[in-house]
C-alpha cells in the first residue's frame, strides 16, 4: 500500500491550505468556541464556495466523488491545518443515509440544503436516555391514524439540534421480537408542533448544541419515511464504519497540529538554561507521541484502503476506532503537559483540542463497544 498523494491529492490539500492560511481566523474560532457557542459560519461558507463541503458526494448530485482514502485524508489535514473539530470534513458521509434510501424530493431537501449551507440538514435522533450503546432499547414509536404519522418518544445527546432544519428520527415497532427489524427512520422538521429542546452543557465541542428532544404526537406525512419501514437500523450502519473511521480522522488531525506545535515549542522555550527539547524526559515524550501519531496514520489510511478495495472492515474500523480515540487524546494530554500551566488556558488551541477530542472515546460507538464488535469477530476468525 502506498500512501503517498498522488497528482490530484496534492492539488485537493494545497488548495486547501492556501483557504486555511487565507481565511482561517483563530481568534474569530475561539469566540464562537468559548463565547457564542456556534459554528465558524463565515470559514464554513468559503470551504463551501471553495468546493470542499462536496468533497465525496457524487457527481450527480453537484459533488466531488473521491475515494474513501482521500475523504480520510481531508478530514485529518483539515484538523491538522485548522486544530478544530469542523461537521463538514465528513459530510458525505453523514448524508449518505439520504442518498442512498431517500425519496427524490429528500434528496433534494438534503443536497440543496448542503449546497447552501455547506453542512448537513439534520441531526440525528439515535440515542435516548435508557438506550445508549444499547440500542435494542429504543422506546420512540411511530404509530398511524388517519393517513398520518406521529412520532413519540425522547431523544438524548442530539448534536445540532437547535441549528438543522431536520431530525433523523429512529423509532422502533414495540411488537416486533427481532430489535433490527423493528426500527425505522422518519426525516422530522424539527419546527414541526409537538418538538421540544432541552439543552445540555457539553465540556468540549463547544461550537455545537447538545440537546434532549422531546416528540409527542408530532404529526408528519407518510412521505416523511426514509427508505424501507422496518430497515432504518440496518440503513443507519450500513456506513458507519466508515462513519467512525471519519471521526477519529478529525482525531488525528488535532493531535498531529499539537505535536507540531510543541516540537517547535520544545526547540525555543528555555528552563534551567537550555530549551526544553534537549532534556531527554521531553525528548521521551516527543518521540512516543511520533510514535503513535505514525500508528495512528497507518491504521487509518489502511481501513480506508481494504474499504476502497471491497474488503471487509468490520474489524479494521473497530480496531482504528478504539486505538485513535485513546491515542489521539494521549497526544494532546502529553502536548498539554509539555506546554506547562500554559497549555491549560483557554490562550492555547491545545486545551480546546483536549477538551474535543475527549469525546471520540465515546461518540460513534465507545471504547467499550469496539472492543465487542471486534472481539468477537476476531475470535470467530480462529474457530
Amino acid at each position: 500500500m502506498d500512501f503517498g498523494l498522488s497528482e490530484e491529492q496534492e492539488l485537493l490539500f494545497e488548495n486547501l491550505a492556501d483557504l486555511v492560511e487565507r481565511e482561517w481566523d483563530e481568534e474569530a474560532y475561539n469566540d464562537c468556541y468559548y463565547n457564542k457557542h456556534c459554528y465558524p459560519r463565515d470559514f464554513i461558507m468559503k470551504l463551501q464556495e471553495a468546493g470542499f463541503t462536496m468533497l465525496g458526494v457524487p457527481e450527480e448530485f453537484g459533488g466531488t466523488p473521491v475515494d474513501t482514502v482521500t475523504m480520510v485524508m481531508f478530514a485529518k489535514e483539515l484538523a491538522r491545518m485548522t486544530g478544530a473539530s469542523l461537521p463538514c470534513a465528513s459530510n458525505a458521509i453523514s448524508i449518505d443515509d439520504i442518498l442512498s434510501f431517500g425519496s427524490p424530493e429528500q434528496q433534494r431537501i438534503v443536497l440543496d440544503y448542503v449546497a447552501q449551507n455547506g453542512s448537513a440538514p439534520f441531526a440525528l435522533g439515535f440515542s435516548e436516555p435508557q438506550a445508549g450503546s444499547d440500542s435494542s432499547g429504543i422506546l420512540t414509536t411511530a404509530t398511524r391514524k388517519d393517513g398520518k404519522v406521529y412520532i413519540s418518544g425522547h431523544k438524548t445527546m442530539v448534536t445540532d439540534a437547535d441549528t438543522s432544519p431536520y431530525l433523523l428520527c429512529i423509532t422502533k415497532n414495540l411488537e416486533e421480537p427481532v430489535a433490527f427489524k423493528a426500527m425505522s427512520m422518519w426525516l422530522v422538521p424539527m419546527d414541526a408542533p409537538g418538538v421540544r429542546l432541552e439543552p445540555l452543557h457539553k465540556i468540549g465541542l463547544r461550537t455545537s448544541g447538545f440537546h434532549e428532544v422531546y416528540l409527542e404526537n408530532v404529526e408528519l406525512p407518510e412521505s416523511s419515511l426514509l427508505g424501507v419501514e422496518g430497515a432504518g437500523f440496518m440503513q443507519l450502519m450500513k456506513n458507519f464504519e466508515i462513519e467512525r473511521l471519519m471521526l477519529v480522522a478529525i482525531g488525528v488531525g488535532m493531535a498531529e497540529a499539537a505535536f507540531e506545535e510543541v516540537a517547535r515549542y520544545a526547540n525555543y522555550r528555555e528552563q534551567f538554561g537550555k530549551p526544553l527539547g534537549q532534556f531527554q524526559l521531553i525528548q521521551e515524550k516527543i518521540t512516543d507521541m511520533a510514535i503513535k501519531l505514525e500508528n495512528m496514520k497507518n491504521i487509518i489510511f489502511k481501513t480506508a484502503w481494504e474499504k476502497d478495495n471491497g474488503r471487509s472492515v468490520q474489524i479494521g474500523s473497530a480496531l482504528a476506532k478504539r486505538y485513535c480515540a485513546m491515542a489521539s487524546f494521549e497526544v494532546l494530554d502529553e502536548a498539554m503537559q509539555i506546554m506547562g500551566g500554559m497549555g491549560y488556558t483557554e490562550e492555547s488551541r491545545i486545551s480546546r483540542m483536549w477538551l474535543d477530542a475527549r469525546h471520540l472515546r465515546i461518540a460513534g460507538g465507545t471504547d467499550e463497544i469496539m472492543v465487542h464488535i471486534a472481539g468477537r469477530a476476531i475470535l470467530k476468525n480462529y474457530k
